[in-house]
């Protein structure tokens, strides 16, 4: 082909090429008619007249619009809507409250009630303790626990509240001279404390003496400590003082005689109205141990392990919001969430935890010790 001819050619290939690029570029831009659908349906009003799409009047969320997008923490207010509680941002130690056992602290609780808390995930010793409005040591001294344990979800913890007497330690005073003189027990109030038993203490610190016997001025009356939950500080004025055993004044109207039947039918009275209400009744050791009133097992400790000097021990919650507590024991039979019936054995007299020789310490809490003021004290009791 003559060259003529060839360029002619390519010139004409050229020029369809450049068109059918620059057709190619027009077909790219230019937007495709595709087939779409909505797939949602507006919502009709009650009366049907018109659609609704958003109702002004309703609350709805906004966008965080700080750059961590839950910055509210802590003791941050209730998250509400429309007036109703969403969820409480937290219980102890950021973990949900369980509102259907824990309605209120151990110290607002007026009948002395002991609880049990299960274990959570994120709880801590602390959180528990100041959820209850109790100390970490009366959580480490009720479950055999020491600064250095560990908690666990699923645990069960004994939360008492602990009666006694909150004392600033003076010169010259030992656990000796305290426990003396609010007639408790120099190795409870070293346990309860953190304290070696044979630990001196330090002037101007100040110790929970559990159990303890509150002294109060003499200007202030005596029938106004009648709460075995509370915790009172003694006076530090030289002022004669009179002793008042907590514990001991209180009364329901539940408790009439015959409620409560002798848990050791036969035992002596070895002690009255002592600590947490609570009596001794000495007898051998194996003596059958008898439920004082029908009711429910809510603590079963036969581990006899220290347990808040109890040892093993066996709590009962009575019908008439009652609780009987039975320690000390060699002993026990029956488990957590048991029915018991009155006069069913729970288990056998010992010398377990904080007792010296073989006895039932025995406690009612929110009502009367009728084997306080019913019985002698050195005489059998029945």
């Amino acid at each position: 082909m003559p060259k003529g001819a060839r360029r002619n050619v390519y010139a004409a290939l050229g020029a369809a090429g450049i068109s059918a690029t620059l057709l190619g570029t027009v077909l790219l831009l230019t937007p495709a008619r595709v087939g779409a659908f909505w797939p949602f349906t507006t919502a009709q009003a009650a009366d049907g007249e018109s659609p609704i799409l958003h109702d002004p009047s309703l609350n709805l969320l906004a966008a965080a619009l700080n750059t961590d997008p839950n910055p509210s923490k802590g003791d941050s207010l209730m998250s509400l809507s429309e007036g109703s509680a969403l969820m409480a941002n937290s219980g102890p130690d950021g973990t949900l409250p369980d509102a259907s056992t824990d309605t209120a602290s151990a110290a607002d609780d007026s009948s002395g009630s002991i609880s049990v808390y299960t274990v959570k995930d994120g709880d801590s010793i602390s959180g528990i303790a100041s959820h209850f409005g109790i100390s970490v040591n009366t959580i480490l001294w009720a479950n055999d626990l020491t600064v250095k344990s560990t908690i666990k979800p699923g645990m069960t913890l004994v939360i008492l509240p602990v009666s006694g007497a909150q004392h600033t330690v003076t010169k010259g005073e030992t656990l000796s001279s305290i426990a003396t003189k609010f007639k408790a027990s120099a190795q409870e109030i070293a346990t309860f404390n953190g304290l070696d038993a044979g630990a001196t203490v330090v002037v101007g610190s100040t110790l929970v003496i559990p159990g303890g016997e509150v002294t109060v001025s003499a200007s202030v009356p005596a029938t106004t400590v009648k709460k075995p939950t509370t915790i009172t500080k003694t006076s530090s004025t030289s002022t004669k003082t009179t002793s008042v055993k907590i514990g001991a004044d209180i009364s329901a109207p539940s408790a009439t005689s015959g409620y409560f039947t002798n848990p050791v039918p036969g035992a002596i009275l070895y002690q009255g109205i002592h600590g947490n209400n609570g009596v001794d009744l000495s007898a051998p050791s194996g003596t059958p141990i008898h439920a004082a009133a029908a009711g429910t097992v809510i603590i079963s400790k036969g581990d006899a392990a220290w347990n808040g000097g109890y040892g093993s021990y066996v709590v009962i919650s009575h019908s008439n919001g009652t609780q009987t507590l039975y320690a000390h024991m060699s002993k026990d039979i029956i488990s957590v969430g048991d029915t018991v019936s009155q006069g069913e054995l729970l288990g056998y007299v010992g010398e377990t935890g904080e007792a010296t020789g073989n006895h039932l310490h025995f406690e009612v809490r929110g009502a009367k010790n009728p084997f306080g003021y019913s019985c002698a004290l050195m005489s059998k009791c029945y």
